[in-house]
């Protein structure tokens, strides 16, 4: 094949390319121009300004963010990228390092650990500035970038020009990803980038959730600097300064030809006569960018109606009082085997099973069907189309089964080498090129931070260090949103509120777009319709009793996602936080449903935010209720969505613990609101069994707690804590057919091993063990089918799989993740097949299942059932288990395991091997404290 050269690429401008679903065509002479256009206005200079503020980390503070801080490209870069795999200056310098910890980290020492993560020390060495530049020509504003990873230090002499310095530092690392958002969060992506699939997928995925009019967005703004006073206000200021700075780099960028090449292949803008216009930004561009975020990460609760389904499958299957039992006993929703992040014995009662739930609303069987969301189609794929629910809900809608990735870990000055904290934490908020966060530095009047932030809302810094004291957060999951039953009255759009018959609210988005021929998209448009109530929006149609009823989900966050700012204006100001109750005091301010954990040189603590709203009486917060006012929320104004919420000390939260864990695992005793899946295996038992044990040695340092780290993030979560149990009953004496025999000596091998999924060498691309891990892929969902399958029958079966999927592997791309995310083990019936076998052994288990399930409760029954599907699943070869798809061919296992960094825009990275921890991630250690 001849070897493709810079002409060739030049040659191919005119052709229609294709671009994360987008038709594209420039010309030549644009692509000179653009090669020849700076992409920044910098200047080279000697030296960086003094930073505005000390720094007590002594070196000692780190990060990481990959693919690169840089996430805009021309067109020509863009282009040169696809044909030749080029990269912009900083698109994917991080990408490496972040890989290679996942082979290195055996070796690692403290001195080393800035091989793999970003000196988050403030400010830039003299020998370190790459560039200086005075945004639109400011003299109370610089940003410095540093030559190693191209980060903003931005330095402010006044309020205003610090925040403008931050706007503009933000445009001109992630323009075209602010741009993505703001329309997502609106419902209107197809509209400004084309109709592909995905992008239809997300659109509706955020508008059913949130389908706010431009009025619903102003007024989060209004509401949230009303209820702030003074510090309202200034959040008020800051946005409008940071506003002004991404509007001076569009101003300046557009003219420069030195914008977002994504411009130029949607559309946007005429690659040869640079017309066309990118629009300013303005405030309610931000709210929608918030609620994007709030729906993703920080929304936990919801999936009402999916629990009411599984209910009623039980309680067909073995009436109401014993299916009830066996429901409550898979819901686990106060586990006594739970790991908890929390684990000194403190109580922090919260949504608990009530004793005799009142006002409950259960479906009549088979009467569910999801409310239609898209109508008025024309061309394209039909993806927004109704469909029946009688067995399951449909997963668009907010439910148990949250996006759940990030974790922390916490070791308190009385365990560790120095006697001063350490910590390694971060989010985990998926792998996209370009990074959905990025990361800055900002020193001014009243702002001192370093670290990430999502992209358009980086006014401040939202996980990351201030002068002496650093911050980081997992997703947390508690219930805030309920489901309720709206009872319908003269028509299907007019609902009972108080006694009287009210119509609904109908809000609409219609969007077009033109077609994108080099991927098979058509023109096409849709109108989008959400019916709203009072109660929220509509999400399914029932009958209850036989009355036609609405479901309408409402969450205590609903048009309330701005009110989050004022929290994290506070962890960025250092004459506030200079504390651990400084920053807990900060933390609840934010009402995303989040934990939050902190660490200083002398101090470490956790709390967990979120508006928790304090439910009537005999509510079960876990099913739909009648929408009465005996059933609200108290303190409800259904006008402002505003209620009474549990008090901060309600809240689970802690000073100074030994040590703390988090991977989005259940946060303290009798703290019932949590996601399905939280029992006596789950993925936060990776890091509590590994820091614990340092813990317990003494002498931790930031080097043995990045190991820990590293090390659960290449274990297989059923490898490690439910595999050995299997092979217990299975006991190898009793195994005679020699493929079974086979299967069971190899995985106990790879169990004696560690049970890890690493490569053999640093990029062999090939696992050690690779034939167990081949077959405990296999026989994971053959063996839970034959364990649970014959026992619940298949309408419960599948109904708890709707609430909680029975496998999310590496390699699976149907779990709530899907493939090539990195995150895994996040969802899975890991610790119903624990307790189950635990059972079935004859071992005491807390919390059991109420039935035995393998092999009907019979030792013997059991053995033969799970080796019966182990020599099945050592049957099936490595194409059989890893198919293939867009990005690997059929049996290529470590690249079906593998990360791939989803393009957002024209951008595009290599694979990295898998590993199982947060994108943006800090190691922190202070030395000293103000």
């Amino acid at each position: 094949m001849p070897r493709r050269t810079p002409h060739d690429a030049l040659d191919e401008v005119r052709t229609p390319r294709r671009m994360n679903g987008f038709l594209k065509t420039a010309s030549v002479c644009v692509l000179i121009a653009g090669l020849l256009s700076p992409f920044s206005q910098a200047v080279a200079v000697d030296a960086a300004p003094k930073a505005a503020a000390g720094d007590y980390c002594g070196g000692q503070c780190s990060d990481i963010l990959p693919p690169g801080e840089n996430g805009n490209a021309t067109l020509a870069q863009i282009l040169l990228n696809q044909g030749f795999g080029t990269q912009p200056s900083h698109a994917e310098d991080q990408l490496g390092p972040y890989a290679n910890l996942a082979k290195g980290y055996p070796a690692l020492t403290d001195d080393k650990i800035n091989t793999f993560f970003n000196d988050a020390s403030f400010g830039v060495p003299a020998g370190q500035v790459a560039s200086t530049e005075k945004p639109a020509g400011r003299g109370d504003v610089t940003i410095v970038r540093d030559k190693k990873s191209g980060v903003p230090h931005i330095t402010g002499t006044t309020r205003y020009g610090t925040e403008f310095g931050a706007g503009y530092a933000a445009a001109e690392d992630r323009l075209w990803l602010m741009d993505v958002f703001r329309h997502v969060g609106r419902g209107q992506l197809t509209s400004f980038a084309g109709g592909a699939p995905a992008n239809q997928g997300l659109e509706q995925q955020f508008y059913r959730n949130a389908p706010y009019t431009e009025a619903d967005l102003q007024a989060q703004i209004d509401s949230a600097v009303a209820k702030a006073g003074d510090r309202g206000r200034q959040t008020l200021d800051d946005v409008n300064a940071y506003l002004a700075g991404i509007n001076a780099y569009i101003d300046a960028a557009d003219p420069g030809r030195y914008f977002p090449g994504e411009y130029v292949l949607t559309g946007h803008k005429d690659a040869i006569t640079n017309s066309g216009t990118i629009d300013h930004f303005k405030v309610t561009d931000l709210v929608a960018l918030a609620s994007v975020v709030g729906s993703l990460f920080g929304s936990g609760g919801g999936g009402e109606v999916n629990n009411a389904l599984s209910l009623l499958a039980a309680q067909a299957k073995y009436g109401v009082q014993e299916g009830t039992k066996v429901w409550e006993s898979f819901r686990e929703r106060n586990d006594p085997e739970a790991v908890l992040t929390l684990h000194d014995g403190q109580s922090f009662p919260y949504a608990a099973k009530p004793a005799s739930p009142k006002g409950q609303a259960l479906p009549d069987a088979g009467s569910v069907t999801a409310e239609p969301l898209v109508y008025d189609r024309t061309g394209g794929a039909a993806t927004g189309a109704a469909k029946s629910a009688t067995g399951t809900a449909q997963k668009s809608t907010l439910s148990s089964a949250r996006r759940g990735m990030s974790n922390a870990l916490v070791v308190s000055g009385a365990h560790t080498a120095s006697g001063h904290p350490v910590a390694v934490f971060g989010p985990q908020t998926g792998y996209f090129a370009p990074q959905l966060l990025l990361l800055q530095e900002i020193q001014g009047p009243g702002i001192s931070a370093r670290g990430a932030s999502f992209a358009g809302l980086s006014m401040y810094v939202e996980l990351g260090r201030g002068q002496d004291y650093s911050w980081s957060a997992t997703t947390s999951g508690q219930d805030i949103i309920d489901t309720y039953a709206v009872e319908l009255c003269q028509d299907d759009h007019h609902y009972l509120f108080h006694g009287v018959c009210t119509a609904m609210d109908q809000v609409q988005q219609a969007n077009s777009w033109k077609p994108t021929v080099a991927d098979g998209t058509a023109a096409g448009s849709y109108t989008m319709r959400v019916w709203r109530t009072k109660y929220g929006p509509v999400q399914y149609r029932a009958t209850v009793g036989g009355k036609k009823v609405a479901y309408t989900t409402l969450r205590s966050s609903y048009l309330h996602e701005a009110d989050s700012i004022i929290g994290f204006q506070m962890l960025n100001d250092p004459d506030f936080v200079k504390g651990p109750a400084d920053f807990q005091k900060a933390a609840q301010h934010i009402n995303f449903t989040f934990n939050w954990f902190y660490a200083d040189s002398q101090h470490t603590a956790y709390y967990n935010s979120g508006d928790n709203p304090v439910r009537a009486s005999g509510v079960d917060a876990e099913f739909p209720v009648w929408a009465q006012p005996a059933y609200e929320w108290q303190g409800w104004d259904a006008a402002a969505n505003t209620a009474t919420y549990t008090p901060a000390s309600a809240h689970p939260n802690s000073i100074d613990q030994d040590y703390y864990i988090s991977w989005n695992n259940k946060q303290a005793e009798d703290y019932a609101a949590a996601p399905w899946g939280e029992g006596s295996v789950h993925r936060g038992n990776l890091l509590e069994d590994r820091v614990k044990k340092l813990v317990a040695a003494g002498g931790v340092t930031r080097s043995a707690l990045t190991k820990a780290m590293a090390d659960a993030a290449l274990a297989d979560l059923r490898a490690e804590d439910v595999l050995p149990k299997l092979l217990k009953v299975i006991d190898s004496s009793a195994v005679t057919d020699p493929a079974a025999a086979a299967a069971v000596a190899k995985l106990r091998t790879w169990v004696a091993a560690g049970a890890q999924r690493t490569e053999t060498s640093a990029g062999s691309k090939t696992y050690a063990n690779a034939d167990a891990i081949r077959i405990l892929d296999a026989w994971w969902p053959l063996l839970v089918k034959a364990e649970f399958q014959p026992g619940m029958g298949d309408d419960l079966y599948n109904a708890v799989g709707a609430n909680l999927p029975i496998d999310e592997a590496p390699s699976a791309g149907h779990g709530p993740t899907g493939s090539h995310a990195g995150s895994a083990f996040q969802y899975g019936w890991w610790s119903y097949v624990d307790k189950d076998i635990r059972s079935v052994l004859g071992e005491s288990v807390q919390g059991p299942l109420a039935r035995a399930y393998c092999g009907n409760g019979d030792l013997n029954a059991c053995r033969d059932s799970l080796i019966g599907t182990l020599k099945q699943a050592a049957a099936l070869t490595a194409a059989q288990v890893y198919p293939g798809d867009d990005q690997c061919s059929a049996g290529d296992q470590w690249c079906a395991d593998s990360i791939v960094q989803r393009a957002l825009g024209g951008i595009k990275h290599g694979k990295i091997s898998w590993q199982n921890r947060p994108t943006f991630q800090q190691v922190v250690e202070y030395t000293s404290h103000r």
